[in-house]
Parts: C-alpha cells; structure tokens; sequence
C-alpha cells in the first residue's frame, strides 16, 4: 500500500514539473521573443510586443541661406512646412505596381481635394494642347532618356530610344510602372497605358513613380509627394495612414520669395536635383543626394555652395506603416549662409514699373482701330501701326481668356456663343483642308493668306513630327525648292513627292503593311494631319484670328468674355458705362491697355518686352538688373506648378527668359563712342578733325547713307559726330582704320575696332554672377561696323559695363552683383567687390571729345530739359526685321561733372531709340529723387514722345 501511495505522489509530482516546466519554458520563450534581434539592410527589425520596429538613419536637410539686397531688405527666405513622403515598403510581387498606383492615386486626391499641388519636377509636361511635351533638350534629354530606359550612359541608347516623342515615353513608363489596366483581364498583352487614368493624373503618378524608382537603390529613402501642403492636407493624410501605406508627413522648409516678379530671372528657384546636377555638386561636396534641394537658377545656383547648409542626422525607429515609435542620436543641421546683393530692392522695382507703363504707353500710342496692317517696300519701321483685332487676336493667342473654359458647364453666355462659331469654323477649315489635300491641290502661292498659314503649319508640323525625316530632306532638290522658296506647288504635291524619294518615315503612321504604296501612304497622312490638327492647340488658336477678321466674332464679345472670366478688373463707373453701351469695343480695349488691366506681357505685341541694368560707375556694382516680364518663382520652387510652368512656356512674351543677360542685338550707335576710341588711339583721326557728311557715304558701291539723308550734317568733328550720332563720320572712321597704304582693308578695319571692343569688355561676358549670352563682336563690313551694325551682337548687361568704363574715364570691372555673405548671425564671412579687368589708358583730351559729344546728345533731347541732373548719353537704334521695328537703345552716366552710375536699357522692338532715353529719364528721376515717387510710378501708361526723327 505503501508503495502504491508512493507511486501516486510520484506521479502528482511529474505532472506538476511537467506543468512548471511548461510554464517556465512558455516565459523563456516570451522573454527570447522579446530580445530577438534580426538583421536586415540597412537597419535593425525588433519584434517588440508584436510590433515591427525598423531602424533608419536619416538626414535631416538645412534651412537654406536667405538673400537680401544691399540695404538688408529681404529677397528670399525660408518658411516653415510640411511635406507629404512616400517610402517603398510594399512587398514585391505581382500586385505590387497596383497597390502603388492606387495608394497614390488617393493620395492625389487628399492633397489637390485641398488646394495643395502635386511637386511636379518632370521633364516631361502636358502642354497647352494636352500633349505630353519634354521641358529639356539636347544632352539633357538624352540623361533623361538614358534613366528611363536604364542606361548608365547616353552612349548606351538606342536609336529608336533617342528618337522617342514624349507620348511614346510616357506611354513606355506606363508600361514598365504598370499605370494604367487590361483591356481582358485575363490577357496580359493587353495592357492600355493610362487607362483608366487621364492624361493630368498619369503624369503625376508618373512623375512620382519615375522619383521613388530614382530612390530605388537606398532602402528607406522617402520620396516627396507634395511640398509647403495645408494643415487641412496634413490632418487628411494622417487621419488615412490605414490605407496610405508608407505614405508620411515630414517638416520641411518652403523657399519663398518677396516681390518675385521683380526679381524672378535674377534669383532664380530652388528645385529638387537632377543627376547631372549631382554629379557636378558632388565634386565640391560629397554630402549631396538625390533628394536634395538645389539652386536651379539665378543667384540661386551660383551661390548654391553658400547658401546650402550642413545637413544633420538622427536615428529614427519606424512601424510597419511608417509612424515614428522613437528617436535618438539626433545631430542638428547648420543653416547655410546668407547673401548680401549688391541690388537695390526698391530701385529694381521702380524701374521693373517705369518699363512697364512705358510699354503700356508705346502701345497704346500704337494702336489703331483698324482691322490689318500691311508692311509694304515704302512703309518705315518706325510707322508700323497695331490693329486693334491684333489686340483683339492676342486676348486669344496669349491665354488671357482661357479658351477651354468656354463649353464649361459654368460658360457665360458670350463664351458658349464664341465656342459655337469656333466648333463650325473648325469643322468647315478641317473639311476645306481635306479638300485641298486629296482634290483641289491649289498651288501655295495662290492660297488665301489664312490658308497660306495652315498649310506652314501642316509642313511643320509634319517636320516636327518627324513623319518627313528632316535629315533626309535634300535643301538643293528643285521640288524642295518649288515648295519652301518659289511657292509654285501645293502641299499635297510635295508630300506626294517626298513619299516618292523616301522622306517619310513611314513607321510614324499608323501602316500595318510594310508594303503599303504611295496611295496608302499619302492617305495616312492625310488622315495623320486632320487628326492631328484636330487637337493642336496653335491651329485651334489660330482660327479665332480668322472669326474675328471675318466678323464671327466681334470685339465686343471679347471684352464681355473678359468681364465673364473675370479676366480683368473695371472700374464700377467705366463698367456701367460699358454694359450700358456707351463705350466702343475698341476704346473700352485701349483703356484696359492703359490702366494696365491687361499688361504688355499679357498682349505679347511689339513692344511687349525690356531690359535695364543700373550700375555704380565707381565700384562696379550692380544697382538694379530688369528684366521685364517676370514671373512668380514662389511657384517654380518647392516643387514646380505643371501648370504654371507650362502657361509661362507657352507665353509669347518668354518671361522664363532673363532680357537683360540673355537677349543679344545690334548695339546700333550706342557703338560709336567705342569707334571714337579707335580712330583717335589709331591717329586716323583727332579731336579737331573734320569730317564732311553729304547725306551717303561715296567710298564704298553701293553707298552706304547716313540717317538724315537726303539731307547731310555738313563738317562735323568727333564730338559732333557722337553729338548728331552722323554716320558717314563713323563711316569715314572704320573706313580710316581698315586703310594700308592707301588701300582699303575690312579684316584690318574690323580688327582694331575688335581690339578697343575688347577694352570695354565687349569680347566677355560682364562677370557677373548668373548666365549671360557670349557677346559677338563684329567680323564683317568695318566701314557698317563702326555704326553698330555688322554682327556686333550685346547684352544689355554688356553694354552696361561698356559705358560704365565711359563714364569712369576706362576703369572696365568685371561687374558683381555679389556684396557679401555671412553666416545666418550675421557674422561676415566675405566681403565681395568688383575686380578691375583692365583700364585703357587714353589722353584726358579724348576723354572730354567723347564725353562732351554725349553730354550734347542729352541737351538735345527737349524730355531731358530741366531735369534737375546733367546726363550724357548715347542713343542706339538696331533693325532687326524689315517688318517690325527697330530695337531701342540708350546708355547714359550721370551727374555728367561726377559720375554716380551709369544705365543701359533696351526695348526689343521699341521703334526709335528716343523711347528708351524717356524710360531711361524716369528711372534718373527716381534714383535721384527729383520727383516724387508716385509721379513716376503711376501704374498707368506713361505717355512717351515720339521722338522718331531725332538723331540716333
């Protein structure tokens, strides 16, 4: 019994060691749970009560450096924000790409349902028409194409990669991101790119697709979706984390810029790096990625290295949906250092308002209400008129009405009405080019001027297009010829022609047999033309010039159009008057214009551009750089607007383009004070000779005039000859200095006149700090050359430090628009000045001829009288085109007894060079303070004297 008693409690005591054991194997297994470790690229996984916890490092980026101007008025900064990121934690497989895509897709909703935009830094935008068009050319498109199809180097492309259009490459990458859906669902060669999809949202998820891939190579690197987002767009994003998978919020910083249009082309933007980019900042600082934030542009970009900080780090630990569980090792970033410019803020701005309302008022002057202008062999440049249905055809041409708004479901009343005459005039134009095409086959010279238009466009369309392979084209074949020069055959011919000699390339049609014959061909391209015009936005533009010119629509509808888009803003008195009848279309236009309601930039009609650069005669600094128009950077950084960067691509005034430093002309007479230079340092003439003008110059067949012909200016020396700006005296100069031993030479003559170009700095660029165009100086005709013509070709920049040395008696700076930098308390760090590139040493008695000459050309300007400060100058006029007018010129210093500064402005196509020295006089005022300032900055059109007869 005992044993049996003992047996029991044997076996009570296995079954609770079992039970311990259990037990005590069950904690250990909890406790091993929780201190396993796992290893995995580039951090650490914890299983941490059932939570994934992943380790990243991550950088975090530097406020970039502020820019002031000289006075410590503020030009750009950085505000606090909030950026939306992405990271690719999805798992491979097959749905990988979908689950992506929609993610998101739904994330595009959040941020645009809020009025935040999408950052969209593609080189690939949708254009006006709603075509896919690339922003880049050249090496860099080819970097670009390179990266699409997964090339280390462009050497590595294909042929038919290269010549890929920007539709067939968005509908490739649509391909490879999977973006887009099956037509059967059960067939994968089905796959419809973008399906699903439109083209807005296609592009966007691309754009975002094609950064994250980018990315690819470096484990828990976010891509930024959107940045400087809402409140409202950072709550919606949070509140949406269970199906916004990797999807983060992030604070960041947003550039920002004051006044940006005034400054827009000389600051530039900010911007997300390229890898060309890259690869060139790595040189100088191997701390860069890809997903920094760079200087595109501007001051921008070539103080990139001082205004971008020190980045810091820290330690961050993630859960599998992304959120932040804690942090550590945290090392702040350094601020980058602040630029000091040697701009004046408010001087740039009044002078940015004086070319405006100057334009405004040249324009105004120039507008007649007429319906068309006809340049004929007797017209003057300076005579050319603006019609107002030119005016009318701008409001179209150049977007300020929206054109795609008018069959909106919210259209006005006019713009339903405008929309109907535009869809039967599209189809009638459409039908009639068909016609013509495969029947009528008229002749171009023969077509009507509209016509004429349309059948250019097709060519070049089709060149464009690349369906006539342009590098197949014989220049010298007679059909070729008959086509582009003698105008003596149809379109259809040539068309036909070029299938005949195999200028098409035929794999651009939509041919499934490759043994298609010249009929087929043709018709395909017929069929190619009408559905391509069918949505080319410059075709569908063009036809409202024709509605109007034909009286389908009128200019009264099209100021009512710009009342309903609420495309401009009218003065409650005018706008009764208006709606009450009692005011034509044409003045109710013309006064838009002059209150500039509606801007020269707006109209892009000669003159809609200009260009004024103020310097320190003294020092080379640079008081203001103008370009005119300007744009908003605030959109450009922090991630491009699309749609803002594609309407400033397509503006017809060009206010991406930078007037002052990269627009290049003729100097005209601006040029004579560097002709007055040579022939007296060359001994061809001296400050007594007298030279006689006649009215033409007799030495050279045919004879070249002098601008008062027939009249003449009698016996002039080099002060009178700048004074009267005479011709044949500059002539006689450049004649002189080509002269060897009594024969005349025009490589000798254009040889010196280059050497004492080069002593005003006109053979370089001005030095300062942003791109500027490479001048040109003259290489033909040195008798034409000592007047400014030939191909001499300037900057306004440049020219400004040429008469910066002549108002300096020949101190030539390399100009800065560099004052210092410090670090972000203020502490100097480099205090910048203009370096002196050479002087020319010349007898103070040369000096006095020519500044003497210039003091008597302002004295002559009745504008100029009593103006409270003594100026010398030097008018400039330079044809460009036959049929529009000349460009305007004028450079000046002042006060004349003690130069202060000097100003070179420039108006493209501003009709008589009297126009610029008025624009230059207002900027005088203002700088000088000799009148108020609301007197000169009046914010309607300056009315300007016609000075078109004076000398120039």
């Amino acid at each position: 019994m005992f044993d049996s008693f003992k047996e029991e409690i044997k076996k009570f005591i296995t079954s609770r060691a079992v039970l311990v054991c259990a037990v005590l194997v069950a904690l250990s297994c909890l406790l091993v749970y929780r201190l396993f470790y796992l290893q995995v690229i580039n951090g650490e996984v914890y299983l941490d009560a059932f939570k994934l916890k992943i380790k990243k490092e991550k950088t975090i980026a530097a406020a970039r450096g502020n820019i002031y101007d000289r006075k410590g008025n503020l030009l750009a900064y950085n505000e606090l924000a909030n950026s939306v990121t992405i990271e690719d934690v999805y798992k491979s497989g097959s749905g990988k790409h979908k689950a992506i895509n929609n993610t998101l897709n739904t994330l595009i909703d959040i941020i645009e349902g809020n009025g935040d935009s999408v950052d969209q830094d593609f080189n690939i935008i949708l254009g006006e028409g709603r075509n896919y068009e690339f922003t880049v050319e050249g090496n860099q498109l080819l970097r670009f194409l390179a990266d699409v199809y997964g090339h280390s180097s462009i050497n590595d492309l294909k042929y038919e990669e290269k010549t890929k259009t920007a539709e067939e490459v968005v509908e490739d990458m649509c391909r490879s991101f999977k973006i887009g859906d099956y037509e059967d669902p059960d067939d994968s060669s089905t796959f419809v790119p973008g399906k699903g999809y439109t083209k807005d949202r296609t592009l966007k998820i691309l754009n975002i697709r094609y950064n994250m891939n980018q990315n690819s190579y470096q484990k828990y690197i976010d891509t930024t979706v959107a940045s400087d987002v809402s409140d409202q767009t950072v709550a919606d994003v949070m509140e949406n984390s269970d199906v916004l998978e990797g999807v983060s919020i992030e604070e960041s910083t947003a550039r920002k810029y004051v006044d940006s249009k005034y400054f827009s082309q000389l600051l530039g933007y900010t911007g997300k790096i390229s890898e060309d980019e890259l690869a060139e900042l790595l040189l100088q600082n191997p701390s860069y990625g890809l997903n920094d934030t760079v200087g595109k542009s501007g001051i921008e970009q070539s103080m990139e290295s001082v205004l971008q900080g020190t980045k810091g780090s820290e330690t961050v630990y993630v859960d599998n949906t992304g959120q932040v569980i804690e942090t550590s090792n945290y090392v702040d970033s350094v601020a980058g250092n602040d630029v000091y410019l040697t701009i004046d803020k408010d001087l740039t701005e009044a002078c940015y308002n004086i070319i405006e309302q100057s334009l405004a008022g040249i324009l105004v002057s120039k507008i007649q209400n007429v319906k068309s202008y006809t340049f004929t062999s007797t017209s003057s440049s300076s005579n050319i008129v603006i019609p107002i249905y030119d005016v009318y055809f701008a409001i179209f041409d150049n977007d300020v009405l929206d054109i795609s708004h008018f069959n909106a479901n919210d259209a006005g009343e006019t713009e339903k009405a405008i929309y109907e005459q535009f869809v039967n005039k599209n189809e009638n134009v459409l039908n009639e080019l068909t016609l013509e095409l495969t029947d009528k086959k008229t002749p171009y010279e023969n077509l009507s001027k509209e016509y004429q238009w349309y059948m250019s466009h097709i060519a070049a369309m089709l060149y464009s297009d690349g369906i006539i392979d342009s590098s197949l084209v014989d220049r010298d074949d007679s059909m070729y010829i008959a086509w582009t020069k003698d105008e003596t055959i149809s379109l259809a011919e040539y068309l036909k022609y070029t299938i005949a000699v195999n200028w098409v390339d035929v794999s651009k049609l939509s041919i499934d047999n490759q043994y298609a014959d010249s009929e087929e061909i043709f018709d395909q391209i017929v069929k190619y033309i009408i559905d391509s015009l069918s949505e080319d936005y410059d075709f569908q533009t063009r036809l409202y010039k024709y509605l109007l010119l034909d009286g389908y629509i009128s200019g009264t509808q099209v100021c009512n159009a710009l009342l309903e888009q609420e495309a401009i803003e009218v003065d409650p008195q005018e706008l009764d008057i208006w709606q009450r009848g009692g005011e034509s279309a044409y003045t109710f236009m013309v006064n838009r214009v002059s209150n500039l309601d509606i801007t020269p930039a707006q109209l892009a009609l000669d003159p809609c551009t200009g260009s004024m650069v103020v310097t320190d005669v003294n020092t080379g600094d640079v008081l203001a750089l103008v370009s005119y128009p300007g744009y908003d950077n605030n959109l450009m950084a922090n991630g491009v607007d699309a749609a803002y960067y594609a309407k400033l691509r397509s503006d017809n005034s060009n206010p991406l383009y930078n007037y002052a430093t990269q627009q290049k002309t003729a100097p005209g007479s601006t040029f004579k004070m560097v002709s007055s230079t040579a022939g007296l340092m060359e001994g061809v003439i001296t400050t007594d000779s007298v030279i006689y003008c006649g009215g033409q110059f007799d030495k050279l067949n045919p004879a070249p005039k002098c601008w008062i012909h027939p009249r003449g200016h009698g016996g002039l020396n080099v002060t009178g000859g700048i004074r009267n700006s005479c011709n044949v005296f500059f002539y006689e100069v450049g004649y002189r200095l080509g002269l060897v031993g009594g024969n005349y030479s025009p490589d000798l003559g254009l040889e010196k006149l280059a050497t004492y170009a080069d002593m005003y700095g006109l053979t370089e660029k001005s030095g300062i700090e942003i791109a500027e165009s490479e001048p040109q100086v003259s290489d033909q005709d040195a008798v034409r050359s000592a007047i400014g013509q030939g191909t001499h070709s300037y900057t306004t920049v440049g020219l400004a430090r040429y008469v910066t040395t002549v108002a300096n008696n020949g101190t030539c700076y390399d100009l800065t628009l560099i004052d210092k930098t410090t670090d972000s308390s203020g502490n100097l760090l480099e205090d910048y000045s203009a370096a002196v590139r050479n002087t020319i040493d010349m007898p103070q008695s040369y000096w006095n001829a020519i500044h003497t000459g210039m003091r008597q050309v302002v004295q002559d300007k009745t504008y100029y009288s009593n103006l409270g400060v003594q100026v010398a100058g030097k008018t400039g006029t330079a044809q460009e085109s036959t049929n529009r007018p000349n460009h305007s010129l004028f450079v000046c210093y002042a006060p004349y007894e003690k130069p202060e500064i000097s100003i070179a402005t420039r108006i493209a196509y501003g009709y008589t060079s009297s126009y610029a020295a008025q624009i230059t006089k207002e900027a005088l005022s203002y700088y000088f303070e000799l009148r108020d300032e609301d007197d000169i900055i009046s914010g309607t059109a300056q009315t300007l004297q016609d000075g078109a007869t004076n000398a120039d």
